[in-house]
């Protein structure tokens, strides 16, 4: 790949539409959310603060952040109905050492268990494969968090560990994370097999 900074771009497929994050998405996210916040955002430290400091102020700083090449954020919009239903970032960013973390994901919970998950990784990680031409996308997550496990599990990607006492959480415990990964060789059967869930749906 060009050694050139990875940033957000318009990514789509029959499923969803990726849309860089910017201000005009503040208010969809807002209601996005407001079903069931607190669960929503549970496991998510900078999305949380959408409670405490209003949902403009969180989009504003990961905007800055994408603007330094931190992440590239995008915010997901369900083809189905066309409403934004949540969001999802690149982060860990090394496009000397190939690689990037699918992560920072949330979907409102009225459209939990359809077709947005699967359908927003298809496209970050064929982006990531087939257009970036990355050799390494990894997932992690909090070791409480069975939900999040199960789903990535589900992608095919390939549990690697856990890193101890990772994070410190905001009531003061301590988070044990646990990692995926999938590589460029993997990325084929992966691919295959999101397919083929999806076109189950349909």
């Amino acid at each position: 790949m060009n050694d050139v900074a990875i940033s957000a771009v318009p990514l789509a497929n029959r499923w969803v539409s990726l849309e860089p994050l910017g201000p005009g998405h503040v208010g969809d996210l807002t209601a996005a959310a407001a079903a069931d916040q607190d669960e929503v955002f549970r496991w998510m430290g900078t999305w949380r603060a959408a409670r405490r400091d209003g949902m403009h102020a969180v989009v504003g700083a990961l905007v800055e952040s994408a603007r330094w090449g931190d992440l590239a954020v995008w915010a997901i919009r369900r083809a189905a109905d066309g409403a934004i239903v949540g969001s999802t970032s690149y982060l860990d960013i090394d496009v000397a050492d190939r690689r990037v973390e699918i992560g920072s994901t949330w979907i409102g919970s009225p459209w939990w268990r359809t077709e947005v998950n699967t359908a927003t990784k298809l496209l970050l990680l064929g982006h990531a494969f087939d257009t970036l031409g990355l050799e390494r996308v990894a997932l992690k997550t909090d070791h409480l968090n069975l939900r999040s496990q199960r789903a990535i599990e589900r992608l095919g990607a390939v549990y690697e560990g856990v890193l101890r006492h990772h994070k410190l959480r905001p009531d003061g415990t301590w988070r044990d994370t646990v990692y995926y990964s999938i590589l460029a060789a993997e990325w084929p059967a992966v691919r295959d097999r999101l397919t083929a869930a999806l076109t189950a749906r349909a």
